[in-house]
């Protein structure tokens, strides 16, 4: 047992900034809903400030909203979910006017959050770390910073940004949050240089992970499977949001080289702004291997990745990209499937001395089609692959022990100590 785990009692009052929050029965990334669970198993209490809005869907779950709704998921933990405008999947324009919108009804509703000792604020949306900052002042505690993404780098290296005012706000806004956090968290070791070239002090590696309990390696989605026509088929599956960066066009285009060999289909799994746009590209390209499935709820991710015979990370090749952990990364190589890791930098590191897939140049659909080949030829080697990389993040990688590093960093800034 940690020191901290020994000096619980009376637990702390955490509240989490976070616009895209997901529980398990929603689709996209649930890292923050697992840490809570863990903290409140642990005698803590979490209040977590979020949108009613999907982050991957764009879409409110009951189709309205009110200023706030309460939900009480497990004993110790609340989620207040704030208004916030509904349009994600539009313009760069309505999309900001999302993340505005939240940043304010968040930062009221917070007001009224009682008894808070620290407030843990993370990006992206950098905008929601301006209310965490300024909340925890008025409140008189720590603010601890997470940050999951170089934004607003990224959207600039992505040409999102390109107005010269927006893009100096933006910058100026990220290296006032790092130069003003109690404490910084990042959740990739690429990130750190990035950081502290901005003022950014003392930044703690809190890695992405998975919780391996989740995932069952000997399953092979025989329902799944069924559902879609997919017996016999050696599955590649991209889950995930279908966005800019994710580059997708790539696995359409490697899709059409591999179209002389029907047992091979790929399967993407989630939602995301370009959806419709790959929706109509595959049917150009008259595409009869590719399957679109809708967004699915994390705790059912263990049966879709069970049916995929191989599994696909795959970001535009730009040099920043290279600094990320892509979460999803980290699930595949749980569910015992090998990688077919389209990322350079950090993560193809972690998936090579894991033994665990195949690296392909970004931006190449031959190189990827070749490499499908490859794994749908030696199917043994791509078993023992996916098998190299549920032991490699057992060892290194578990959530479990993850949520552990950050509640002791979250209440040893609560009682002073950060």
């Amino acid at each position: 047992m940690s020191e901290t785990a020994s000096a619980q009692k009376p637990g702390v009052h955490i509240l989490l900034i976070h616009q895209a929050f997901a529980a398990l029965d929603e689709p996209g990334g649930t890292r923050h809903f697992e840490m809570a669970r863990a903290f409140v198993e642990n005698g803590h209490r979490v209040t977590v400030i979020t949108s009613p809005v999907s982050y991957l869907t764009g879409k409110t779950a009951t189709g309205h909203m009110r200023w706030v709704s309460r939900e009480h998921p497990l004993p110790g933990m609340e989620i207040l979910r704030a208004y916030t405008y509904p349009a994600l999947h539009r313009s760069f324009f309505h999309r900001l006017l999302g993340f505005f919108s939240f940043m304010f009804s968040s930062f009221f509703i917070g007001l009224g959050v009682r008894n808070v000792q620290v407030i843990w604020g993370t990006s992206p949306p950098i905008f929601q770390g301006w209310t965490a900052w300024l909340l925890a002042r008025l409140k008189g505690v720590k603010f601890v910073f997470e940050i999951r993404d170089l934004w607003p780098a990224f959207a600039i290296a992505m040409r999102v940004i390109r107005n010269p005012l927006i893009i100096r706000l933006s910058q100026w806004l990220e290296g006032f949050l790092y130069r003003h956090a109690d404490q910084l968290i990042v959740n990739s070791p690429g990130f750190i240089d990035h950081i502290t070239a901005k003022g950014g002090r003392n930044p703690q590696l809190v890695a992405n992970g998975v919780d391996p309990d989740m995932f069952d390696p000997s399953d092979t989605g025989a329902v799944f499977r069924q559902k879609y026509d997919l017996d016999d088929k050696f599955i590649v599956l991209y889950s995930g949001a279908h966005g800019i960066s994710n580059d997708l066009e790539v696995m359409l285009l490697a899709a059409q080289l591999t179209a002389d060999e029907p047992e091979i289909t790929y399967v993407l799994v989630g939602d995301g702004k370009e959806k419709s746009n790959l929706v109509k590209l595959s049917k150009h390209l008259a595409l009869t291997n590719i399957i679109f499935v809708p967004p699915v709820a994390k705790a059912e991710m263990k049966n879709v990745l069970a049916a995929a015979d191989a599994c696909l990370a795959i970001l535009k090749p730009i040099d920043l990209y290279k600094t990320t952990y892509p979460n999803k990364v980290f699930d595949y190589m749980a569910a015992g499937r090998p990688v077919l890791c389209a990322i350079d930098g950090v993560i193809r590191t972690v998936v090579e001395e894991a033994r665990a897939g195949v690296f392909i140049h970004p931006g190449d659909p031959a190189a990827l089609a070749e490499a499908v080949r490859r794994l749908h030829q030696v199917p043994h080697e791509a078993k023992v692959m996916g098998m190299n990389g549920r032991e490699y993040v057992v060892r290194h990688f578990d959530r479990r022990k993850i949520a552990a590093q950050m509640q002791d960093i979250l209440v040893k800034a609560a009682v002073g100590q950060g």
